[in-house]
């Protein structure tokens, strides 16, 4: 049975890094980015292959299958690399795949919300693909704020506050009143 990709658009940056011209048609491209992804986890320039390696390994002892793949040039928008992400995605749904290039960051995960990978890639967009993985990595093992927690603790204190003023209202208002009282 043949899965049916949604259309993604496949920058011919991501040629150049497998060693193609960028002319080359994109599923051929993302073909030797799946071997490589499939091999370590990580589909790169040789030169940054253990550094990423590394934090592949690092995201595997935080309980995250991390797969990434770096881009060797910006493509001309930044929302192929999300496409790529999820074309990569689709073969490891419960993982977490990065996509970086020079400034851009795209991601996709079947762990993590929308919302947290958007702010993990805000600390991704460092120039340095190393660098780039190490903090989205981070971020995503920083523990969220406990806002259900937080919110219960402050309805607490403002009812608190709400019954101690009507309390001292009530305290003040019958002492006003024994006071004017006639004798």
């Amino acid at each position: 049975m043949t899965i049916q990709h949604p259309p993604a658009y496949i920058p011919g940056e991501l040629c150049i890094t497998v060693g193609l011209d960028p002319a080359t048609p994109p599923d051929d491209c993302m073909a030797l980015v799946k071997v490589a992804v499939a091999a370590d986890g990580v589909s790169a320039p040789a030169a940054d292959v253990p550094a990423l390696r590394e934090v592949v390994a690092q995201a595997g002892r935080d309980g995250i299958d991390l797969k990434i793949v770096e881009v060797a040039r910006n493509p001309g928008m930044d929302t192929a690399l999300r496409d790529v992400a999820t074309v990569v995605g689709y073969d490891y749904p419960d993982a977490t795949v990065l996509v970086v290039s020079t400034n851009y960051v795209g991601s996709y995960s079947g762990q993590f919300h929308r919302s947290k990978l958007e702010a993990a890639e805000d600390h991704a967009k460092t120039g340095d693909p190393v660098t780039s993985a190490q903090n989205f990595l981070h971020e995503l093992t920083t523990p969220d704020l406990p806002w259900t927690g937080m919110t219960v603790v402050l309805l607490a204190g403002v009812a608190a506050a709400a019954v101690g003023t009507r309390f001292l209202q009530r305290r003040s208002k019958l002492a006003a009143d024994r006071s004017s009282a006639p004798e």
